[in-house]
């Protein structure tokens, strides 16, 4: 089965934030994202609202036809605000307000209790549960032990790889990290940092069945527009399996 492809918008309201306006949209970056191909729309809404407003999220929900994925902190807030607009998935990540862009996985394990509960609560609220994680086994068995039905594999390491080793470890850690999340009864999904030169390596895992992109794609969209961008990136993951 060909893996998905989940496109962030996130950087569609970077630029519209640059200049405080209205353009551009990226409610509408996420409809022709969707023609396009995409199965799935992301958004992270920041405890600082760098980039995504509430506002956005709340139009998405009504205008997204595939499904919405909420990233998210776990934080009191972030759990009444997802609980009111139902995402059909809520995505838990780590969040420093001085970073630039989530810098790695989150810590199931090192917060096991605070995260199974956060995720009972979205659960009992009708919303599947990803965890976005370093791919390691600990974390991936952490991850099960809360109840969440995804997690998502944080692919940074393996597409910062300055060398051609470094980045073969990297992708083997992935390989292993979606092989025993499959075996425990998680879906797997990926992302972070990939791009059109490195996704399929990881498009080829055959436990991931869903991608996560955004930078690069709206990087792309900048040059050639949101439906060659979308197209584009659809046919490297689709001819990599």
């Amino acid at each position: 089965m060909r893996p998905r492809l989940a496109v962030n918008v996130d950087h569609i309201a970077t630029i519209r934030q640059a200049r405080g306006g209205a353009e551009p949209d990226p409610v509408a970056a996420a409809m022709l994202a969707e023609v396009a191909g995409a199965s799935g729309v992301i958004v992270h809404l920041r405890e600082d609202r760098r980039h995504i407003q509430d506002r956005d999220v709340r139009l998405l929900r009504e205008v997204v036809k595939t499904h919405l994925n909420l990233e998210m902190a776990a934080t009191d807030e972030m759990v009444k605000l997802a609980l009111e607009v139902l995402p059909d998935v809520a995505t838990l990540v780590p969040e420093r307000r001085q970073e630039l862009t989530t810098e790695g996985g989150l810590d199931v394990g090192g917060q096991e209790e605070r995260a199974a509960e956060v995720v009972r609560v979205l659960t009992e609220g009708g919303i599947k549960v990803s965890l976005f994680i370093d791919p390691v086994p600990e974390q991936v068995e952490a991850s099960k032990r809360t109840g969440a039905q995804i997690v998502e594999l944080h692919t940074g390491t393996y597409a910062d790889a300055r060398t051609e080793t470094d980045r073969q470890a990297a992708l083997l850690k992935i390989m292993e990290a979606a092989r025993l999340g499959r075996g425990l009864g998680l879906r797997i999904a990926a992302g972070h940092g990939l791009n059109y030169q490195n996704v399929g390596p990881v498009a080829v895992i055959p436990e991931v069945e869903e991608l996560n992109i955004g930078h690069s794609i709206v990087a792309r969209a900048t040059l050639v527009s949101i439906d060659r961008a979308v197209r584009e990136m659809l046919d490297l993951i689709h001819a990599a399996r």
